[in-house]
């Protein structure tokens, strides 16, 4: 399997509320660090061009009036930092609450160290405790590093007001909302499936990539 293959299966999907905002999409057998899928979702446009990104901010943005408030700091994952630096400045424009002296929205990234735990240094702290945070993801499949990021919040004093996403098959994580521009229901057939009851894997069938929010290794 080369990376040319991958690319030249792609095929473009858009999003309901805002056709501007679109994603690509390859059907196959991937595999995430949690789970086994059945599409690889490329959404590096809406995270490395500006036009795009700042699109799909303003849709992010409707998502969340109305059923958010406050927020104070956008935490983002999986690269998402030139999203979410727009999506903080939709907010401001919007007129969303915040508690922050300076009357800006932080927009940060927690770090990773070496047992994979989320974790902010001291300098970065002012931005959690005590803040109304907004956690940015680029996919969400099982939820389980959007738990351990939302963990990662409370420890540190934060208070999550909700969750975006660029594509979810989540709506919602324990009480926490998830808004994303796209669901499973908008990629026809998306599955995902646990390493043991992958029916590729039982099939025999190699998986093509192990796949994440960053992007794709071909195996």
């Amino acid at each position: 399997m080369t990376k040319d293959e991958i690319e030249n299966r792609m095929v473009k999907f858009y999003a309901k509320d805002d056709p501007a905002v679109t994603i690509n999409g390859c059907q196959g057998h991937f595999a995430t660090p949690q789970s086994h899928i059945n599409y690889y979702i490329d959404v590096t446009r809406l995270k490395v061009r500006v036009d795009e990104a700042e699109e799909a901010a303003k849709s992010l943005k409707s998502k969340l009036l109305n059923r958010v408030s406050t927020v104070d700091t956008i935490v983002c994952l999986d690269g998402t930092e030139v999203l979410g630096a727009f999506l903080g400045r939709e907010l401001e424009k919007a007129d969303f609450h915040m508690t922050n002296t300076h009357e800006t929205i932080y927009v940060v990234r927690p770090e990773e160290n070496s047992l994979h735990q989320f974790m902010f240094r001291t300098n970065n702290r002012l931005a959690i405790e005590g803040k109304h945070v907004v956690v940015l993801a680029a996919t969400i499949t099982t939820g389980a590093t959007i738990s351990q990021a939302l963990e990662c919040i409370e420890y540190y004093g934060g208070t999550v007001e909700g969750v975006c996403s660029i594509f979810s098959t989540l709506d919602k994580i324990s009480a926490t909302q998830i808004y994303s521009l796209f669901t499973a229901e908008d990629l026809p057939g998306y599955a995902t499936y646990s390493a043991h009851d992958c029916p590729y894997c039982a099939k025999k069938i190699p998986l093509e990539a192990m796949v994440n929010g960053y992007g794709y290794s071909i195996l």
